[in-house]
This record gives structure tokens, C-alpha cells and sequence, in this order.
């Protein structure tokens, strides 16, 4: 629908500051890479496993390769970073999978992809953040977002992983906010709805089909990467000073609507 009246616009600077972004090769994070990168941050870092990042990363957006499952590859990819520009300011936490084998009832859900899914979207979570708070810490100043998921608020049949996944990446978010409020360190969470990316895509059918998926949202169109990356831009600024240890619904309204409403 579009309006009669003029748009607004807010413009965030990040003029000076240091972002590192995991999963910032792809979908989501490639935006929240690209955001940071146009509102003039002195260094962007994507953190990603693919073999060649550098040909997927926005122009010029550093990359490192690594697996946030692993505790030293998280240590490793904030000591270059810190070393090569000098501190970090802004940790995104945005790497996490949901194959489609995982679309099953939990009595059907494989151990391995199980103990996969936790490692990358839980525990990822928890090395990236580790190794940043102590950067942070020397600093007394700095910002982590998690990018969780209104799956982590309200579920839905043959999900038994992702979204008790994604409640704990909220929950990460509170924890770490109430530990370090006193030491400048702010964290916050986000919830996107369903979003446009690679990841949605591989799954479209299991959840009813793109125009289904859409009309489930109050504003009645899947979500933009951008439109979440907007968000982390905000949250990570000053303009957002007195928010910590809490979540943002990005979701379309798909939160308030209740499945008892009638349908659009």
C-alpha cells in the first residue's frame, strides 16, 4: 500500500567505529554488512565458513574465515580484527542454519543435526560473545545483537530444534545485558518474521508457500533484509543508549496476530 505523504528517512553514523558480523556472507547478515559499510563504519568484518568470502562480502567488507561452533576460531577472528583496526564496537551475532531435514517431529529429528544446529545457533552465539565482552570489557564500551526469530517466541508443528534455539538466543541477550550493563556494554536481541533470504527459500514449501508464508503477516508481504538491518543499525547507535537486555519484534505484526483472528 502505498502512502500520499512523503517518506521519512533516519540516518544513522558509524563514522570511526569497528563491526564484526557473523554470517555476513549471506541473506540477513550480508545486509546488516552492507548497512554498517554505507553508514561509514571504519572497518566491517563478515565472519563466515564459506571457502571464498571475499567474493561474496559487500565491497569493502573485510573477511575472516571461521566456524562459530568453535570456541578458538571465535577467539581468533576478534584478536585480527581488534589487532588490525585498533577495538571493536559492534559484535552481530546472525550465523545459524535450519536445514530442511530439521522440518520434522522431534521423536524424527537426527542426533547429529541436533547437536549441529545447537552447536552453530546456540553455542556460535556464546564464542563469538565470549571473545568480544573481553575486548569490551577493556574498552567499558560496546553493543552485541543477537539475531534471534519470532520462532523463538511462538512455535509451530515439525520445528523441534530452531525455535527453542532461538528463545535461548533471546535469553543470551537478557543474561548478558543484566551481566554487563554497569560495565558499558549494551546487548539486545531481534526477532525478524519471515525474511527474504536463501534460508527462507530452501524452506518455503515446508511453511504453505511464499503468498501463505506473507498473508500470516498483518502487513501482508515477507520481510526485507534491509528492514532488519535498519534495525540493528539503530539499536547498535547511541540513539538506542537506554536499551539493553531486551528483544525487538521485526516481524510485520506476526507477533500480535492471534491464531485464533480470522484471516486476511
Amino acid at each position: 500500500m502505498s502512502s500520499l505523504r512523503p517518506p521519512s528517512q533516519a540516518r544513522v553514523s558509524n563514522t570511526g567505529r569497528v563491526v564484526l558480523v557473523t554470517g555476513g556472507c549471506g541473506g540477513i547478515g550480508h545486509a546488516i554488512c552492507l548497512a554498517f559499510q554505507e553508514s561509514g563504519a571504519a572497518a566491517v568484518v563478515a565472519v563466515d565458513v564459506v571457502q571464498d568470502g571475499t567474493v561474496l562480502v559487500p565491497p569493502h567488507v573485510e573477511y575472516v574465515r571461521a566456524d562459530v561452533s568453535d570456541e578458538a576460531s571465535c577467539q581468533a577472528s576478534i584478536d585480527w580484527t581488534v589487532n588490525r583496526f585498533g577495538g571493536l564496537d559492534v559484535l552481530v551475532n546472525t550465523a545459524a542454519i535450519q536445514p530442511p531435514a530439521s522440518y520434522v517431529p522431534l521423536d524424527q529429528m537426527s542426533s547429529d543435526l541436533w547437536d549441529r544446529m545447537v552447536a552453530v545457533n546456540l553455542t556460535g552465539y556464546t564464542n563469538m560473545a565470549k571473545a568480544a565482552v573481553r575486548q569490551m570489557l577493556l574498552q567499558r564500551s560496546g553493543v552485541i545483537v543477537n539475531v534471534a526469530s519470532e520462532q523463538g517466541h511462538r512455535t509451530a508443528r515439525q520445528v523441534p530444534a530452531y525455535g527453542p534455539i532461538k528463545a535461548a538466543n533471546i535469553m543470551q541477550a537478557k543474561q548478558w545485558g543484566i551481566e554487563y550493563a554497569r560495565q558499558g556494554i549494551r546487548v539486545v536481541s531481534l526477532s525478524p518474521g519471515a525474511i527474504e533470504t536463501q534460508m527462507l527459500r530452501s524452506t518455503l514449501d515446508a511453511q504453505g508457500g511464499g503468498a501463505e508464508l506473507a498473508n500470516r503477516h498483518p502487513l501482508g508481504r515477507i520481510g526485507q533484509p534491509f528492514e532488519v538491518a535498519n534495525a540493528v543499525l539503530w539499536l547498535a547507535s547511541d540513539a538506542a543508549s537506554f536499551i539493553t537486555a531486551t528483544d525487538i519484534a521485526i516481524d510485520g505484526g506476526l507477533g500480535a496476530y492471534g491464531a485464533f483472528a480470522d484471516p486476511y
